[in-house]
């Protein structure tokens, strides 16, 4: 992969938006790798967490959670075991992923996407239909699946909402992680993964019973669990690292500016999704939705897209109120409750909070 950045592409791919902390990295990694690794285990940790390298350049967080979670999650990159990667939504499993893809083999682009029609062509392999009619099954017309690249090259491959594919898709892969190869019958072949290859898969566990893993494949991986954010600072922290880099690429005013607001929308949010006020004083009704640290984001940058062209470049109240009752009001007749007593018990009760009150009122 190319590591030259394309000014006008919206969100570069985690290789190239951090060539430079890899190449840092790279120079400055004397401990062992893994067979087809870029980077020592101690390196990719790093290059997640941050740090600070010998020679003074800093390395920055891209994750921003418990140091061991994410050890044990390098470690089974480093096993004959895949990974899987479990949470609620917004607890930056696919972010995680990505990082770790690029930190690991340097691509992190080798992806299929998990849905409802998620065919086996998209984990096995297809083929190129004019081609097979004219010269019937050959190489030239094999279409390769990421994961099949993947194991050819010795590089992460990358399955994102494993549970929302379907059971019969999901199995096809017990052959490629239990006997690392893919067969190819059509050819009377198979292609053998070289060393490097793994699997990081993710899924959410609001999900449970859409489409099970069965335990065959289950067996295949390690779950390392995501969680929310510990606090409220930790939170705060990364809703403000995510909105200035969305907004750098949006050309936006920078995330400090703002960052009243987003304590403000960051606390509402903790408070709702976990029925009770920070202070610990008062029970709270939760709303439907999952009031994610993801939703906050979203929320900030849609402010700060008003603040920038319909106000004075500043964040405030009232460029948030509308995206925090979209994000809360899913459901009109029993979320709205919800919020407007949140409102009424709490927002209102709060005398530095009274802009903020004023703004959702006027748009509930």
């Amino acid at each position: 992969m190319t590591s030259d950045i394309d000014a006008t592409v919206l969100r570069p791919h985690a290789e190239q938006e951090y060539a430079g902390e890899l190449a840092r990295l790279a120079e400055h990694d004397d401990r062992p790798r893994p067979p087809g690794w870029r980077l020592s285990p101690w390196a990719v940790t790093t290059y997640l967490l941050g740090g600070t390298l010998p020679d003074g350049s800093e390395i920055s967080p891209k994750y921003i959670g418990p140091r061991r979670l994410v050890e044990v999650a390098v470690a089974t990159l480093a096993t004959d075991r895949a990974l899987l990667l479990l949470g609620v939504p917004g607890t930056a499993k696919t972010w995680v992923s990505e990082h770790l893809a690029a930190a690991v083999s340097g691509d992190s682009t080798l992806l299929v996407q998990g849905t409802a029609g998620t065919a086996e062509e998209a984990v096995r392999y297809g083929w190129n239909y004019a081609r097979l009619l004219a010269e019937g099954p050959s190489e030239r017309a094999l279409v390769e699946s990421p994961l099949m690249r993947a194991m050819r090259t010795g590089a992460v491959a990358r399955i994102e909402e494993l549970t929302r594919m379907p059971s019969d898709v999901q199995d096809t892969l017990i052959t490629i992680l239990s006997e690392k190869t893919l067969p190819v019958p059509e050819l009377g072949t198979e292609v053998q993964a070289r060393k490097g290859f793994t699997v990081i898969a993710t899924a959410n566990d609001r999900d449970r019973g859409v489409n099970e893993l069965s335990s065959a494949l289950r067996r295949r991986f390690n779950t390392v669990v995501l969680p929310l954010p510990d606090s409220v600072d930790d939170e705060v922290d990364i809703v403000a690292r995510r909105v200035d880099q969305l907004g750098s690429a949006l050309q936006l005013p920078e995330a400090p500016a703002g960052l009243e607001e987003i304590r403000r929308v960051v606390t509402v949010f903790r408070e709702l999704r976990g029925g009770l006020t920070g202070d610990g004083r008062t029970k709270l009704k939760s709303p439907s939705g999952t009031l994610s640290t993801a939703e906050a984001i979203s929320v900030i940058t849609s402010g700060l897209a008003l603040a920038a062209h319909f106000g004075d470049g500043v964040l405030r109240a009232a460029d948030v109120a509308g995206g925090i009752v979209g994000a809360v009001v899913q459901d009109p007749v029993s979320d709205r409750v919800v919020w407007q007593e949140y409102l009424e018990t709490v927002v209102r009760e709060r005398p530095e909070w009274l802009d903020f009150y004023r703004a959702c009122r006027e748009v509930s």
